[in-house]
């Protein structure tokens, strides 16, 4: 592929991936001019973030088997299509349960630009570059959480909270056309693939049993919750238990974010040195240290403002190295069945983040605890997963070759 075509379409791929967390992100300042607009609380209206979640999660399940069955731009256009004509209902909602609804839809609509990328990253490109493209979609994808904030709270302060569903239309709708016109079809659609519920669920199940599959999945998404923890627990931390002001707590989200970002690059260059498998094994390490020491030091109050700060950095920063090579390990074995990979993929890491965030809120203690300790365990636990996993990989792939040289000798002879 050309190196100016090559660009084109990581970008594409990244500003895909990044619809969903700018949906996420970018209306959140907007809470409280929502409930007062729509006659509620904000409590009611943090509903529409849950619904939004719910809609990623069912709607990843959805787009999986169509990517595979009508190839990747045709899922694309009536996903991308969907969620423009909800973001349109999100801006004229006459209530909030009209919000909640929209919302809904507008998840289902957006999340195939979160499957997609990964599906045709896939296809286009060799095995071994999967982890650094994957990193080149981190550096688009990390800028959501530093802008999106940031942009909503200036375009709601001047127009009004509907405004940041216009924008969203508007963007997605720029999206959309430079995938109609730029992005290549990386498969073709695959009419043997059934879309009856028997044959979906074998392929999401063929999916699932593969070692390699559930081992590094599982490890990642695991891992990956601690940031839904810090998304659920990081306003209160900040702003109520240590008084940072919203531009403070703003210049700290982007501190961390930045940190992500540079994780991610990073990774890149040590691509060249070591494998995905290697570093994912270091990285969870360093991870679960950083998890309990930020759990102990929160715990027995020792830790500080800053130290909180500083390990969240380091915590959050070894996402930008588990991610990508994760999701390109979760995906290496399968080509047919790419896009209901990427699906199961990413509804099991949001089912996994959901239930992180959530936990956080349950727990609601006047502490650092319940967030550090969700940070903590899901980081241990993804540690737990890969070493016991990665052995059942090896044994697998062992297994695999000998079925291989076993049929070469029979067709040989």
């Amino acid at each position: 592929m050309e190196k100016d075509k090559r660009f084109v379409v990581i970008l594409i791929l990244g500003l895909l991936s990044a619809i969903g967390p700018f949906s996420i992100d970018m209306y959140l300042p907007g809470f409280p001019a929502m409930a007062k607009d729509l006659n509620t609380s904000v409590d009611v209206v943090a509903y529409s973030l849950s619904s939004f979640f719910i809609g990623v999660c069912v709607g990843q399940m959805l787009c999986g088997p169509l990517l595979d069955r009508f190839g990747r731009k045709r899922p694309l256009y009536g996903g991308l299509i969907l969620y423009i004509l909800a973001s349109y209902g999100c801006i004229v909602s006459p209530s909030v349960e009209w919000l909640i609804f929209f919302r809904f839809f507008q998840a289902l609509g957006g999340c195939v630009g979160m499957v997609a990328p990964r599906a045709i990253i896939r296809d286009m490109f060799p095995l071994d570059e999967n982890a650094k493209i994957l990193s080149y979609m981190i550096l688009i994808l990390g800028v959501s959480p530093i802008l999106a904030p940031t942009v909503g709270s200036y375009v709601i302060a001047e127009f009004g909270w509907s405004s940041v569903f216009i924008v969203l239309t508007v963007v997605t709708i720029l999206i959309f056309i430079s995938v109609i016109f730029w992005l290549p079809e990386s498969r073709q659609p695959n009419p043997s693939f059934s879309l009856k519920p028997k044959p979906i669920i074998d392929s999401f199940m063929k999916v699932m049993k593969h070692p390699q599959f559930y081992t590094y999945a599982m490890a990642g998404g695991i891992a990956s919750s601690g940031l839904f923890g810090y998304l659920a627990g990081s306003p209160f931390i900040f702003m109520e238990l240590y008084g940072v002001s919203e531009q403070q707590y703003g210049g700290i989200f982007a501190l961390i974010a930045a940190g992500l970002i540079t994780s991610s690059q990073l990774n890149n260059l040590v691509l060249k040195k070591y494998t995905s498998e290697q570093i994912m094994k270091v990285v969870l390490i360093l991870q679960t240290v950083f998890g309990v020491i930020l759990f102990v030091g929160a715990s027995f109050d020792f830790l500080g403002l800053y130290g909180i700060i500083f390990f969240i950095f380091l915590f959050l920063s070894c996402q930008g190295f588990s991610f990508p090579n994760s999701a390109a390990l979760s995906m290496a074995p399968f080509d047919k069945e790419a896009g209901s990979a990427s699906a199961l993929m990413g509804a099991l890491q949001m089912g996994l983040g959901s239930l992180a965030s959530a936990a956080v809120g349950l727990m609601a203690a006047q502490t650092a605890m319940p967030m550090t300790g969700v940070m903590a365990t899901g980081a241990i636990i993804g540690l737990i997963i890969l070493l016991i996993g990665s052995k059942r990989v090896i044994i697998a792939s062992k297994k695999i070759d000998v079925e291989e040289q076993t049929l070469d000798l029979i067709e040989k002879y």
